[in-house]
């Protein structure tokens, strides 16, 4: 293997190797593969393309472009011409899948689905874009030291997202790529000068031979993996942004079933709550009459770290038929079931099924799986809720003040899962809760009077505008600057709550919405919203309503309020449109109570936001990708032909008597090769001299450009006649010269014909037509020599 081609796969393998630090920030890990399958095609491009040679920066577009096809067989076939070729439609695919990237980054957990094609197109097409940038500087540019930047760059974002779990072993797997790139380098450039890597040994007061370009990569080395330590440690520290790896979202996990993986509920109610313009979303209609009250439910996020709060991991499975009685909820307390159908819109697709809560039977068409916990039901796969009509019966509970005062003491497991608050959460958190809910005689007392410290006495404004934060100290300042949204009021009553030994989550979903005069009830984006659940004992999950200015305060929390505008048990009716919001909802599952209560179902297929279809095979894409290259190459394999043959002739040295005529005859051949894809047929009657003033006549040459095929013309006889042929030197610079010359005078079209339909090229039909002339002459030889030796047999007949 060649020095070049042994640095063209190291640079592979250190990119790589390098890449393989984003493993922990996607679930499956398959991507890789595709990477590497990618990553391979454009270093074989690359390595083509160098062997030509073509120039360095045609070298990189050639690179460049084939990469940009590969992405398009497999992100935006359908959009592309002839499924390879990019047109306009196919970079307004790239366009829009990077902005679905874009927000499933912010929005999803890590680990994030690879099903999210615009978290795939950002992964693979950044790895191919680190990739060229490796191969450009360490192969094209010979420069390996330089191209540790970009290997830095994927790993630094990588290790600054991830939660540190395992960031020392993939920066020993990148810093193992980069200095194998170094060392492959060092090789190959000293190599060039007749010595082995290392140089000679050292003597004492000897020379120090060729170690200076060793030391001077392993300086460059050590400082930029310093840098790779330290980059990624100062990454974590930038808190609360939305890319934190702790964002909200459920992680990926192993098994069967796999885990739910769910948005940030705070980058996609801020959106919902900013739109400019309120989009329907759902349509629903139900039993009562009085509507105002009944809230949709998608998720709850119940794993607090002090940074933010997240749905921890959970388990799907098929959906019952009818579902069991919620977790807490006792025969004594009133209920009323009611029928809503649910209509959502067709342009507002979403994994997760909008309800009221808590549901008692869903009938929907489609591939649904059910999370128990927060009984919840999410798409399997591509299934989501564009246009979809379903009918939700679910519970009214009409749980009483008094009963709720009196409610036992949780069961332990849920109250240690339900009230854990981390060390970092701000002092002052807990602090405000005892004195808001000082006096209080039980848990209920607590959480109504920080309910009403929230929404009437404690002085907050309602405000979208105010950035949501998810530092550890966003509790601390919200209830400091008493601004904010539903966020920032659910997320610090659940927290305070905790603090206080009440159980507590919150839960995403939709506010009541807006009644219309035909009984129905439109949701919109801005409906989106976020709420508390606080956990009595003999009540089960219970809603309280801390935001200012949104949806109803339930009827138990209000003391004065003589009757409860609940409903009465209804009939079924029917309900148009629930529409998912903007961003993916997030996700429901198992619950930490019911891990440790054993009652968790086994693991079923995982249910991951789909964004698009699956893509194509991976032997289908390296079909597709293998034709592209051939469609490529058929045309310009004149052009490549001709380069390839033109840097054989004019790279031989020359430099002996031995092969002084060799070089000198290639030389001669590639002038007059030239001349003739000029347009300047060959006569080999003419003798060298001749035909190089035929050559400088009909090329109309200057001066320069004539001396020059005279002084190779000149060469050609002295090796053909001279008793010792010698070297001359300069002739490949002189038909470089010449070439010039006869490029100068002619039109745009005869330089672009010679270029990319040289006539020369005709040589390899005769060196083709010659090898089967021999080949058959042979195969001729062959038979003949072994007739004689045949014999026939005697005949059987008899006369």
């Amino acid at each position: 293997m060649s020095g070049r081609a042994r640095l063209a796969l190291c640079a592979w393998a250190a990119t790589l190797m390098a890449s393989c630090a984003l493993l922990p920030l996607v679930e499956p890990a398959s991507w890789i593969l595709q990477a590497a399958l990618l990553l391979g095609v454009q270093a074989l491009v690359g390595a083509a393309t160098r062997r030509v040679p073509l120039a360095r920066p045609l070298t990189v577009a050639a690179q460049a472009l084939v990469t940009l096809m590969m992405l398009t067989l497999v992100f935006a076939r359908e959009q592309a011409v002839a499924g390879l070729v990019p047109g306009p439609e196919a970079f307004q695919r790239f366009a829009d899948l990077l902005q679905q990237g874009g927000d499933d980054v912010a929005r999803y957990a890590i680990p994030a689905p690879l099903e999210s094609d615009g978290i795939r197109l950002m992964i693979i097409g950044g790895v191919l874009v680190i990739g060229l940038a490796v191969d450009t500087l360490s192969v094209t540019f010979r420069s390996a030291a330089p191209a540790g930047l970009p290997l830095l760059a994927l790993y630094s974002v990588a290790a600054g997202l991830s939660d540190g779990g395992a960031d020392w072993l993939w920066f020993l797997v990148a810093a193992a790529g980069y200095l194998m790139l170094l060392l492959a380098e060092g090789r190959d450039r000293l190599s060039q000068w007749g010595r082995v890597f290392g140089g000679a040994p050292r003597t004492p007061g000897g020379e120090p031979g060729m170690v200076a370009p060793v030391r001077t990569g392993r300086r460059i080395g050590a400082v930029a993996l310093g840098l790779a330590l330290v980059v990624p440690v100062a990454l974590p520290a930038m808190d609360g942004g939305l890319l934190d790896g702790t964002g909200a979202g459920v992680g990926g996990g192993s098994g069967s079933g796999g885990t739910i993986s769910a948005v940030n509920p705070l980058v996609s109610l801020r959106d919902n709550l900013n739109v400019d313009e309120d989009r329907q979303v759902l349509s629903l209609r139900t039993d009562p009459e009085d509507q105002g009250s009944l809230y949709l439910r998608i998720v709850s996020l119940d794993d607090f770290d002090g940074r933010t709060w997240k749905p921890s991991k959970r388990n799907i499975e098929k959906v019952p038929d009818e579902f069991p009685t919620p977790v807490g909820l006792g025969a004594d307390i009133r209920r009323a079931e009611i029928t809503t159908t649910v209509t959502a819109a067709e342009d507002y697709r979403q994994d997760w099924l909008p309800m009221p809560y808590p549901p008692s039977g869903v009938q929907i068409d489609g591939d649904w799986r059910y999370e128990p916990e927060g009984m919840t039901l999410v798409g399997d796969h591509d299934q989501t809720t564009g246009g979809a009509t379903y009918e939700v019966k679910s519970l009214v509970v009409q749980p009483t003040a008094e009963q709720l005062a009196a409610a036992p003491a949780p069961p332990a497991a849920l109250r240690r899962e339900y009230t854990e608050v981390p060390d970092s959460l701000p002092a002052v958190v807990a602090k405000t809760a005892r004195e808001v809910t000082q006096g209080s005689a039980n848990h209920y007392e607590q959480a109504v009077k920080l309910q009403e410290y929230f929404s009437l006495t404690g002085g907050f404004q309602y405000d979208t505008q105010v950035q949501v934060g998810s530092g550890s100290e966003a509790i601390a300042r919200f209830l400091k600057y008493k601004q904010g949204f539903c966020v920032h009021f659910s997320f610090a009553m659940a927290a305070m709550a905790r603090t206080l030994g009440i159980p507590a989550r919150v839960a995403v979903g939709f506010a009541p919405g807006t009644p219309e005069a035909d009984g129905t009830v439109t949701v919109g984006l801005r409906d989106a919203h976020a709420w508390p659940e606080l956990y009595f004992e003999g009540v089960g999950w219970t809603r309280f309503e801390p935001t200012p200015t949104r949806g109803t305060q339930p009827a138990y929390t209000q003391t004065d309020s003589p009757n409860s505008n609940l409903p009465d048990p209804g009939v079924p009716s029917r309900s148009a449109s629930a529409a998912p919001s903007t961003a993916p909802s997030a996700s429901e599952s198992c619950t930490a109570e019911q891990k440790k209560l054993e009652a968790c179902p086994s693991e079923s297929a995982a249910a991951l936001p789909v964004t698009g279809g699956g893509g194509p095979k991976w032997t289908v894409v390296f079909a597709w990708v293998l034709g592209g290259l051939a469609a490529l190459a058929i045309p310009l394999a004149p052009m490549l032909w001709r380069r390839r043959t033109r840097a054989v002739r004019l790279g031989a040295h020359g430099r002996s008597e031995a092969d002084a005529a060799l070089h000198t005859l290639a030389v001669w051949l590639e002038l007059t090769d030239t001349a003739w894809d000029f347009g300047i047929l060959p006569d080999d009657s003419q003798t060298p001299r001749k035909a190089a003033a035929r050559i400088v006549r009909l090329g109309h040459l200057d001066p320069t450009a004539a001396d020059a095929v005279h002084r190779v013309a000149d060469a050609v006889e002295q090796v053909l006649y001279a008793p010792r042929p010698r070297p001359t030197a300069g002739l490949a610079e002189d038909v470089r010269r010449a070439i010039a010359g006869l490029a100068d005078p002619v039109t745009r079209r005869t330089e672009l014909r010679a270029i990319f339909a040289p006539r020369s090229t005709v040589r390899v039909v005769w060196a083709l037509s010659e090898w089967w002339t021999g080949v058959t002459a042979r195969v001729a030889a062959r038979v003949a020599a072994a007739r004689p030796t045949l014999r026939r047999r005697p005949s059987g007949q008899e006369g």
